[in-house]
């Protein structure tokens, strides 16, 4: 029988988690399985991974193919690397030494990756900041800009209101000595009309 080391789908919808299972590679993803390895949860911050190490190398080493997310899976916990080591005939004091060289290795990439994480979630931060304060900052001006342009454009109403008022005053005056002018030549007519009957 061809066995695979896969994951199956557990958990609720929306919720998933997954464990690792050997099953005869005929079968299908959910289905009866020959032995649980362990579990990985990725949907929680840091994922949670265990795995039962020697049971897996056991079934390795039964030839037992893999999945590629499997793989990738084991790959990332250094079991792969210890299961190379094993199949090298090194002796188990030379592959915990090494090992555990390796685990110490990984750890430090993920704290170097956490460290990157991190900066780039804190520059994204202060980019995000600097352009809504730069938004802000256009919006105040261009606020300020409308209210000077409002107010010129007022101070220009006024004074066309005053010009306006200025050329009516102007105008009622012109107008009066208009009636002055005739009311003068009438006073003339009337004076020619008095030397008249004289």
């Amino acid at each position: 029988m061809a066995t695979t080391i896969r994951l199956t789908r557990m958990g609720k919808k929306k919720q998933p988690f997954y464990r690792l299972v050997v099953l005869d590679s005929r079968k299908r993803r959910d289905g009866a399985y020959l032995a649980n390895l362990g579990y990985y949860n990725p949907f929680v911050e840091p994922h949670k991974v265990k795995l039962h190490e020697e049971e897996i190398i056991a079934w390795l080493k039964k030839g037992a193919q893999i999945s590629e997310t499997a793989r990738s899976l084991l790959k990332a916990q250094g079991i792969l690397y210890r299961y190379a080591l094993v199949r090298q005939g090194l002796a188990a004091e030379e592959i915990e030494s090494k090992a555990s060289q390796w685990r110490e290795g990984a750890d430090a990439r993920a704290a170097r990756w956490q460290l990157r994480r991190a900066e780039q979630q804190r520059r994204e931060i202060a980019a995000k900041a600097k352009a809504e304060s730069e938004k802000a900052a256009l919006a105040e001006a261009a606020e300020g800009e409308a209210g000077d342009a409002g107010a010129t454009e007022g101070a220009a109403v006024d004074s066309a209101t005053e010009r306006e008022a200025t050329s009516t005053a102007s105008g009622d005056s012109d107008t009066a000595a208009g009636a002055a002018v005739p009311g003068t030549a009438g006073d003339e007519t009337a004076e020619a009309d008095a030397k008249g009957e004289s």
